[in-house]
């Protein structure tokens, strides 16, 4: 069987971080005082910020330029 050399890149870590914010709400509204439905919710947002943060400040290609030829095999 051959291996595979694999390392951990940004965006396995953004879905790990929506992951773990969702698991938050869960916890805190099983462990604590605060409703599962309103702890849910409010980490959820933390998770859309990691996303917003996936896509617009580290988004996947630097710029324009470099979606360039993918357009172009389109055309």
């Amino acid at each position: 069987m051959a291996r595979v050399d694999y390392s951990i890149q940004y965006y396995d870590l953004v879905l790990v971080g929506v992951l773990a914010s969702l698991l938050a709400g869960l916890a805190v509204g099983w462990l604590t005082a605060v409703p599962v439905a309103a702890s849910v919710p409010l980490f959820a947002v933390l998770g859309a910020a990691i996303i917003g943060h996936g896509l617009f400040v580290n988004g996947p290609v630097d710029g324009a330029g470099d979606l360039r030829e993918r357009v172009d095999a389109f055309e």
